[in-house]
């Protein structure tokens, strides 16, 4: 019982804080800068879930030239570098990703 009270009071918590941030963003000041500077959140967020994907490797920083992920990486940029498109992006990262494992790993 104890177990099924904090499942039920760690979903309430969660819903009513990102509720929050919805039925309260009127309230948020409107101003250009803070726009602004929102435009920079996904792009942070989307980093930080990446890059440990890409740089930490059996639990330590893989920086060196055998590191497939960071190779496969930098093709990904290169093509949205190249085509601003999101899918050829992910396209290019996954084909490269796939060629990597499948010669050098």
């Amino acid at each position: 019982m104890d177990i099924l009270f904090i499942m039920v009071v760690c979903g309430a918590l969660t819903f009513l804080l990102r509720f929050s941030f919805i039925a309260g963003g009127r309230l948020l000041p409107q101003s250009p800068e803070l726009r602004h500077l929102l435009r920079y959140v996904p792009p942070a967020v989307l980093a930080a879930l990446i890059a440990p994907e890409i740089f930490v490797h059996n639990g330590t920083l893989s920086l060196g030239f055998d590191n497939i992920r960071l190779w496969a990486a930098l093709a990904a940029m290169a093509a949205a570098y190249l085509t601003r498109h999101v899918l050829a992006t992910i396209a290019a990262g996954m084909a490269a990703l796939w060629f990597l494992q499948a010669f050098f790993s």
